[in-house]
């Protein structure tokens, strides 16, 4: 099990940026799972924006958010990041946090996620 808690959702103007933090049960320096952030839009589908193996450093992420975002993870505090520049009116969803035991794998995005944290807005407005 590994429980997850989400923050620094809000309402920004598009350009704008912001950092979304979430801090697993399970450490990241000690266990080896994926961990990362998936949106969701009223009407839309789910859709994966950037995942990390809790023991490599850089994050695999989905086109519509490469350049613009960029996740990592402090292991001292526990911590995963999700900092997004630039942001677009298309970027407002709700941003859930999520993680699943699997081995490393060159598709993360495609796996389905077990653990969700509570989830937390961001609306970006024009």
């Amino acid at each position: 099990q590994v429980q997850l808690v989400e923050s620094g959702g809000g309402s920004v103007q598009a350009d704008g940026s912001l950092t979304l933090s979430c801090t697993p049960s399970r450490h990241m320096e000690s266990a080896a799972y994926w961990i990362g952030w998936f949106r969701q839009a009223p009407g839309k589908e789910r859709e994966g924006v950037a995942v990390i193996y809790t023991q490599k450093s850089i994050g695999v992420y989905a086109d519509s958010v490469k350049g613009r975002f960029t996740i990592s993870k402090d292991n001292a505090q526990n911590t995963l990041y999700l900092r997004m520049n630039n942001l677009k009116p298309d970027d407002t969803a709700m941003y859930y946090c999520a993680a699943i035991d699997y081995p490393y794998t060159t598709h993360p995005l495609d796996l389905q996620y077990t653990y969700w944290g509570q989830g937390t807005q961001v609306t970006v407005s024009s």
